[in-house]
């Protein structure tokens, strides 16, 4: 990051040509670098205007006009920076953006780097840090589902519940470091009872936060649903139905599909990871076989395994079919049966099939070819997701901050089975100390700057 007491600028808007484009200036001398550029026609100073004002102008340079534009004034600490801030509106073209860039740059203010405005917005404690890494949360969402997790967590979250919880944890760490100083006079200013309630009803709370990982991270990422069966069964037919489009190469020939084929949906609001997979049979060739290999270590990242069928099999082939996936199925997996081209099957022997391998699993009968029955499998879909309805900010999709959660709950499990136990006070004060580390990395109150830049980095660099 530049020096943080410089002024800095940058295009706020997607590369490329477009109706209107935004360059973002911010910093101490944000309003004279500006002035230097813009004239109003009433020959009036952006610095001598009152914030939250927009003004009609011109830039120019060298005494050459670049563009007529609106300039927008911010004044610290009310902007999004905390800093004076100038927002010009310009016209689209590339041309025009970078020459207004380049003069800015030529009258002393300096190259934004990627997320350098959101990290000035922490540094003056516009946000804290789950706050910001929201911010490129929500650039990023796709689905309703993460839009609505970024904007709770963009407002706050579940900052405010942290920083209370590492609060109370911090008073009960200097009681007992306060009782070491007296150890002496055997002095006590810790309630050990008011403490043990206390351990247990943060770790219930941190629970709570690291156990809604897995729907956030479902929620950011997407749901991996792997399409597994047979060769020729129908997988990459399914694929191209789900995503409404030609993605798989489709034939009839068995073993068509070598390698996995990704793509996403979304479907009600949630985002699908959608895996096809290599047809697994025996004698295989080489490449084939690799694929196969490939298909296996797809199973295991499955949140959902479709198992393709073939509607016109025996009854025992299925069955056959469906144990067998369900041996290879780990815990937290969920494994659906697809009876497919099951419009090549009378009636009856299609409802007695139903009926056989019902117990076994969830199962549909569906034909991916004529689009029939996809209705209820993405229903069937949206319900195996389980995206809680009342998405709020608890819901933790951030990696960074479930490990952190997960340190902190490891080390209060550690204070209160030490409490228990009767260690000493300096113990259980250390495993208090490092439970307030980890819930403060979370919300940037204690940063190592390694970390911020890695986060910052990630950002675009008008963010």
């Amino acid at each position: 990051m530049t020096d943080p007491t410089s002024t800095i600028a940058a295009i706020a808007t997607p590369p490329g040509m477009g109706g209107i484009a935004v360059i973002r200036l911010s910093g101490a001398q944000a309003l004279p670098v500006a002035d230097k550029l813009f004239t109003s026609p009433s020959g009036k100073k952006l610095s001598g205007q009152k914030a939250g004002t927009v003004h009609f102008g011109s830039i120019a340079c060298g005494g050459e006009a670049i563009d007529e534009v609106l300039a927008t004034v911010l004044r610290a600490p009310a902007s999004y920076t905390g800093e004076d801030t100038v927002e010009i509106s310009c016209h689209g073209s590339t041309y025009v953006q970078q020459q207004i860039l380049r003069a800015l740059v030529d009258c002393g203010a300096q190259l934004a780097q990627p997320g350098e405005f959101t990290m000035r917005a922490f540094l003056n404690g516009k946000i804290d840090l789950a706050q910001a890494e929201a911010v490129g949360d929500l650039i990023a969402s796709g689905t309703h589902a993460m839009h609505r997790v970024a904007m709770q967590q963009m407002r706050g979250g579940y900052s405010a519940e942290v920083k209370a919880l590492r609060e109370k944890l911090l008073h009960f760490a200097s009681m007992l470091e306060l009782e070491l100083d007296f150890a002496d006079e055997d002095a006590s200013f810790a309630d050990r009872e008011e403490l043990r309630e206390l351990l247990r009803e943060i770790l219930q709370s941190i629970a709570k936060l690291t156990d809604s990982f897995a729907a956030g991270n479902a929620i950011k990422k997407g749901i991996p649903v792997v399409i597994a069966g047979s060769p020729n069964v129908g997988k990459s037919t399914l694929l191209n139905a789900l995503l409404n489009d030609e993605k798989a190469l489709v034939s009839d020939v068995a073993g068509t599909t070598r390698d996995a084929i990704e793509d996403t949906v979304t479907l009600g609001g949630t985002l699908f990871r959608l895996i096809d997979t290599a047809g697994i049979r025996s004698g295989a060739g080489d490449v084939e076989r690799l694929g196969i290999e490939r298909t296996y270590q797809k199973l295991g990242q499955a949140q959902i395994v479709l198992l393709v069928l073939d509607a016109t099999l025996t009854a025992d082939k299925l069955q056959s079919d469906v144990r067998h996936f369900l041996q290879k199925t780990a815990e937290g997996q969920t494994l659906v049966a697809l009876l497919n081209k099951a419009d090549r099957t009378g009636d009856a022997e299609l409802a007695e099939k139903l009926a056989l391998l019902r117990p076994l699993c969830g199962l549909l009968a569906i034909s991916a070819k004529n689009k029939t029955g996809m209705a209820a499998l993405e229903q069937e879909l949206r319900r195996l997701a389980a995206i809680p309805d009342n998405l709020d900010g608890s819901i933790v999709c951030n990696l960074r901050h479930y490990e952190a959660f997960v340190g902190a709950r490891q080390a209060l499990s550690r204070a209160l089975d030490g409490l228990n136990s009767r260690l000493s006070e300096e113990l259980i004060a250390f495993e208090i100390r490092e439970a307030t580390q980890r819930l403060a990395d979370v919300t940037g109150e204690i940063a190592d700057t390694d970390v911020l830049n890695n986060i910052f980095a990630k950002f675009c660099i008008g963010k």
